[in-house]
């Protein structure tokens, strides 16, 4: 009796490994379609880009396409304009997610307090969100920074203000602007969640203790919060970077290239210019840079969860 049960044994233990190899594949299996459809839209254009970023290639000039190695990735770091609009994108991402972040902790702190049509604040504040970005761009220039038939000079027209020109004049900030409105209630939602999530009973201990609301917001409030705003922080950056549909719907980058970022600089010089090379050697730093930021960042942000867990 001992012998057959112990051949049965040893020859479970062999086919174990292959059994959980089987039900490894038989779990991964429906995330296969998924994982292969996003190595075909997103993986396979990057190979290509970075085989085009090593040609010197310019549609206007049949034949002229060669290999010249990195030579145009020098010159994208040699390109003056470029690195203003490197400058630009970064001052609109740092502009954008921090006031977008500040609004959204107070509006978030507001929300969390019990008051007569909460829900219906609630979601006109998270309208914004939704509303798509070429809709929301049009909104901004056609009705609030108009010259003449915009809101904005309207209401400053009582105190002086003429009718000013304000996307011309202050490019780079009516872009900003719009972005604030539309990526606010994102932060607040996050922000919201992270006070939902906070245990009441810590507060009514303190309340009772005598601390006051500044207190309490700055010794609790602010350091449970603080891995929500990183993330809703580093969530948005990561979106921002690829903003275009505002620069373009709005401004065009111009004057100049003033209110211009990265995306629609790209744009100029792959299909205004023409130059499928230089355009390409744009893209790969831009998404080289971003990988890098957003990996270093999560990577932090994920540290400051794990300690705030096990502590």
């Amino acid at each position: 009796m001992s012998a057959p049960a112990t051949t049965a044994a040893h020859v479970r233990t062999k086919r174990t490994p292959a059994v959980t190899r089987a039900e490894g594949w038989r779990r991964r299996g429906p995330l296969l379609p998924a994982l292969i459809f996003t190595i075909v839209v997103t993986q396979v254009p990057f190979l290509f880009t970075l085989y085009f970023s090593t040609q010197s290639w310019n549609l206007v000039r049949p034949g002229s396409r060669e290999f010249v190695g990195l030579s145009n990735y020098a010159d994208v770091f040699r390109d003056s304009q470029f690195r203003q609009v490197a400058l630009n994108t970064a001052i609109l991402i740092v502009g954008t997610v921090l006031i977008s972040a500040l609004i959204g902790l107070g509006l978030a702190l507001l929300l969390d307090r019990k008051f007569h049509g909460r829900a219906v604040v609630r979601t006109l504040l998270i309208t914004p969100f939704l509303v798509t970005p070429v809709a929301g761009a049009l909104l901004w220039k056609t009705t609030m920074f108009d010259p003449v038939f915009g809101m904005i000079n309207f209401v400053l027209s009582p105190f002086g203000v003429g009718n000013v020109d304000w996307i011309s004049k202050y490019p780079l900030a009516s872009v900003m602007i719009a972005l604030i409105w539309q990526w606010t209630p994102f932060m607040m939602l996050l922000i919201l969640a992270g006070l939902q999530s906070m245990p009441r009973d810590i507060l009514e201990a303190a309340r009772v203790d005598g601390a006051g609301a500044f207190s309490l917001f700055r010794e609790l409030t602010l350091p449970h919060l603080r891995r929500f705003i990183e993330l809703g922080v580093v969530l948005g950056a990561i979106y921002l970077i690829n903003t275009f549909d505002q620069v373009y719907m709005m401004t065009s980058g111009g004057p100049g290239v003033e209110s211009s970022n990265l995306p629609f600089y790209i744009y100029q010089r792959a299909f205004l210019g023409f130059d499928v090379g230089q355009a390409a050697a744009m893209g790969v730093v831009t998404v080289i840079v971003t990988i890098i930021l957003a990996t270093l960042a999560l990577r932090l942000i994920f540290k400051s969860f794990t300690t705030q867990e096990a502590a």
